[in-house]
């Protein structure tokens, strides 16, 4: 089935060829703006011959909304023209690509009950530092003029996009295209209505003032069918995403402008429309990109898997019962998906001495409850100061301190790689992010430690995991057969103190997308392995006040995570404060996160 996408890309190579060819016919055959935009309305009538293809009765006031589209549109092209005949087409018609996404977005904040967020800011902002480039390097004498005729042009046209989608959102497309031609070739007669106008349109100055009829109307018939495919690009998917494929249409403008109609391309000139282009490419992409993931959101009711992070170390920190804490886990919560942590400092308090003892019992209880097992291991793994090195390790050399990592991670998984209950490796966590009291990790160190895990076990894919607000994923995605990224809404920072993180849900999925792009990858699972659901605090939780914990996490902080997460679009989630949960509860008496997480862990699949 033939796609929003698909059609777009057509219509931008169409309308970027017929705009160079517009510069081309104004300057050379055709030097009347007005003559040419109401000869452009005037080809606007052929839509009578839809008519018998769909075109049905609609309201009156639907009607005026599509003439008004229509209407809209044709002044659009008349400021573009009037620009376009005494500047560059490489200058006017980018300026113009620019500009529109950014009134398409305010108009349809207002019109469409649409939501402007920090990347769609982010996105203006770099649209607007293009377009201020291309008027600065416009000659002085000249830069208002054509630069307001640029942004009136803009304007009209990001009115008449938004009105568009709103009539063929109450209409069919054919009824909708033909009602909005009718409106751009209404306001072309009303050209004629002024004296002076109408002189310039049917009495025009010159002999040679039309000399190329032919290639006029060839022109337009070509540009009138990247018109349609517009439309109904828009009528398929979200105008500001439509808005976005411009990128395509602006660079054959520049290569036109340069190869066919020798514009201006040294020196300042030159370097000022490769800077704004590739502001414009870059902006359209963000903005576009965004507005299409928040007008195409998950379906919060999809099947979702919820699990938890258990942490022994943690737990004792806290002053609980660990094995009592972690049978709450499993067997009051429900929980049926769970991240264990196999800790080197625990496991080999001495060198060559191996205790299993601990997390044997974790496993074993897990199989015993059903649950399946995500197993951490390495010399980073999850909870502060994430490098849980043994006392004896201290006097080694970098050398013997990775020969004793490697010796560790061979004997964890060839002890539990035949356990019921493991469903995944997890090899380091976060290793490529510096954070913890932690050495500089080497990036092949962790290859050749996911190398070792494969080796032993075969049955069992490995994650590697990244941080989802502070990495770039790409480098860590193709380490392992998983992907695991985490969320922290709130986080501490010992510069700027507590801070949110000013990032939508979208920016998950955007950053999921861009990800899959760089490595090519479109298969692979993708998890969000820690999902914040307790205090991140600069002093440990048992030694900090109840309010100071709420005032930066609270119950309905907790609830809205959840709706936060649910819309990342992601599909399994291992929730990080199950122990601090049950802290609360045992400790305090207060059971509402508990009760809280017990619901959503049930709808768990």
């Amino acid at each position: 089935m033939i796609n929003w996408l698909t059609v777009s890309i057509m219509a931008r190579f169409i309308l970027g060829s017929s705009a160079v060819a517009d510069k081309f016919l104004l300057g050379k055959s055709y030097s009347n703006p007005w003559g040419y935009t109401f000869l452009l309305g005037m080809v606007g009538l052929t839509s009578f011959l839809l008519i018998p293809f769909g075109v049905v009765g609609i309201s009156g006031g639907l009607m005026i909304l599509a003439i008004i589209a229509g209407a809209t549109f044709i002044l659009a092209m008349l400021f573009q023209y009037l620009a376009l005949y005494e500047s560059e087409a490489s200058k006017i018609l980018i300026f113009i690509g620019a500009i529109t996404p950014v009134f398409t977005l305010i108009f349809s904040f207002f019109m469409l009950e649409g939501k402007t967020d920090i990347v769609d800011v982010v996105a203006i902002v770099i649209l607007v530092f293009a377009g201020l480039i291309l008027f600065f390097i416009e000659e002085k004498h000249r830069r208002i003029k054509m630069f307001s005729l640029a942004a009136a042009s803009s304007l009209f046209l990001g009115f008449s996009n938004v009105v568009s989608k709103n009539v063929f959102l109450s209409t069919n497309f054919v009824t909708g295209f033909f009602w909005i031609k009718i409106g751009a070739a209404v306001t072309a007669l009303v050209f004629l209505f002024p004296k002076k106008t109408r002189a310039e349109i049917l009495h025009p100055a010159g002999a040679n003032e039309f000399r190329n009829k032919t290639g006029y109307f060839l022109n337009r018939a070509f540009a009138g069918l990247g018109s349609l495919a517009v439309a109904y690009a828009i009528l398929l998917g979200p105008p500001s995403l439509v808005d976005a494929t411009t990128n395509l249409q602006y660079v054959f403008v520049f290569l036109g402008g340069w190869l066919i109609l020798k514009e201006k391309f040294s020196g300042r000139a030159f370097l000022g429309k490769i800077i704004a282009l590739i502001a414009i490419i870059f902006g359209i992409f963000i903005l576009g990109t965004n507005n299409y993931l928040k007008n195409n959101t998950p379906d919060p009711a999809r099947p979702i898997t919820w699990g938890v992070t258990f942490s022994q170390k943690f737990s004792e920190s806290m002053g609980l019962d660990w094995k009592k804490n972690y049978k709450a886990i499993l067997e009051d919560l429900g929980v049926k998906n769970i991240r264990l942590v196999a800790y080197w400092d625990k496991i080999e308090p001495e060198n060559g001495r191996f205790d299993f003892s601990d997390l044997d019992y974790q496993m074993d209880l897990a199989k015993k409850d059903g649950a399946k097992v995500i197993l951490a291991v390495g010399q980073k793994v999850p909870r502060w100061p994430e490098c849980h090195f043994p006392s004896w390790t201290n006097e080694l050399s970098k050398e013997d301190l990775g020969n004793e990592v490697f010796d560790f991670i061979k004997n964890v998984t060839e002890h539990y790689k035949d356990n019921p209950a493991l469903q995944y490796w997890q090899v380091e966590n976060e290793p490529l992010l510096p954070f913890g009291t932690c050495p500089r990790f080497d990036s092949t160190l962790l290859d050749k430690e996911v190398t070792l895990v494969k080796s032993i076990d075969k049955n069992h894919l490995v994650i590697v995991n990244d941080s989802g607000e502070l990495s770039v994923w790409f480098f860590a995605a193709p380490k392992g057969d998983i992907f695991g990224t985490t969320i922290y809404r709130r986080a501490q920072n010992k510069f700027f103190g507590q801070i949110e993180y000013p990032l939508t849900p979208e920016f998950f999925r955007l950053k999921e997308n861009f990800s899959r792009l760089m490595t090519l990858d479109y298969k692979k699972k993708y998890i969000v392995i820690e999902l914040g659901a307790e205090p991140w605090l600069q002093e440990p939780l048992n030694k900090t006040s109840i309010t100071s914990q709420f005032r930066v996490f609270d119950l309905a902080f907790f609830k809205d995570t959840i709706n936060y997460a649910k819309a990342t679009g992601f599909n399994e989630f291992y929730l990080w404060g199950a122990e601090w949960w049950y802290w609360l509860k045992e400790k305090h008496g207060i059971n509402d996160f508990w009760d809280s997480a017990r619901e959503v862990i049930s709808t768990s699949k």
